[in-house]
């Protein structure tokens, strides 16, 4: 499990956090595991938010407060650490990808937000949030853009993705902007090394993931995680013996999938079709 370890806990509000949990926990003479059996979770758990490495949650500061008698601080640190750009659902999600050394994805009927075009975010958006205003809207498209430079940056983690042949058949936004979306997808698929993309023909029937998609995220130091999503919801999986469930039921996905060859030639013949008057 994570090591204690020096933290500036001015840095930002998760490592306030952080340090503060740590510094009740040993004034309590409890180890991290001890911690975490008596709140029921791990100690690598308890590990991870003293190395200011998970987004805090509220309902485990509650019963961490009720433990270590300190009133209500780490719940309104845990608030204070909880602020984020993107929906609450999806914020711990979004920052587990950060520090992720690999994501491996599976999307049913769309395309894979850091894959996205600003196009055929905006026409995505636009259709979740049909009563928002303009400015919204597009607030909710740059924060998205703004994600899609994890791919760039110098630590980028290997990019898996499998998409069902649904989503390329979609048009979002109208055949232009499909046909650019597509087009864009081809482009990085072709152009990243870290990146493999797969689609999972029609022809494969039913398939573990035929309900929703999933987001598998694996760590160099850490545990792995799943997130899953509906139109207004998602749900961070750290249960170990649930995460390989779901890695289990990825990897036959991966085998069902058409090879990254043929997937590149389907993404372009069907960029194509939305192309042609």
């Amino acid at each position: 499990m994570p090591q204690p370890k020096d933290l500036d806990p001015y840095t930002d509000p998760r490592a306030f956090y952080g340090a503060e949990l740590r510094r009740l926990r040993e004034s309590a003479g409890l180890s991290q595991s001890e911690l975490g059996a008596r709140v029921f979770c791990s100690g690598t758990y308890i590990g991870l938010f003293e190395a200011g490495e998970r987004r805090p949650q509220l309902e485990l500061s509650r019963g961490l407060d009720e433990l270590l008698g300190s009133g209500e601080h780490l719940q309104r640190l845990c608030r204070l650490a909880q602020t984020s750009k993107v929906a609450g659902y999806f914020a711990d999600a979004a920052e587990l990808q950060l520090q992720a050394s690999f994501i491996g994805s599976y999307t049913s009927m769309l395309v894979l937000g850091l894959l996205q075009t600003e196009s055929y975010a905006r026409a995505l958006t636009r259709a979740a949030h049909p009563f928002s205003t303009a400015d919204v809207v597009e607030g909710h498209v740059r924060t998205r853009m703004e994600r899609t430079g994890l791919l760039d940056s110098p630590t980028a983690p290997v990019l898996w993705v499998v998409l069902h042949e649904a989503a390329l058949l979609l048009p979002v936004g109208g055949n232009a902007v499909m046909s650019e979306q597509l087009d864009h997808l081809a482009e990085q698929t072709a152009a990243r090394p870290r990146l493999i993309t797969q689609v999972l023909p029609f022809s494969a029937g039913a398939h573990p993931f035929l309900h929703g998609s999933m987001t598998l995220m694996q760590f160099d130091e850490a545990p792995a995680a799943v997130y899953t999503e509906g139109a207004y919801s998602g749900q961070l999986v750290e249960e170990p013996l649930l995460v390989e469930q779901y890695s289990s039921a990825y990897d036959l996905a991966r085998a069902a999938a058409l090879s990254p060859e043929a997937s590149l030639d389907r993404i372009v013949s069907a960029a194509k079709e939305f192309a042609t008057p």
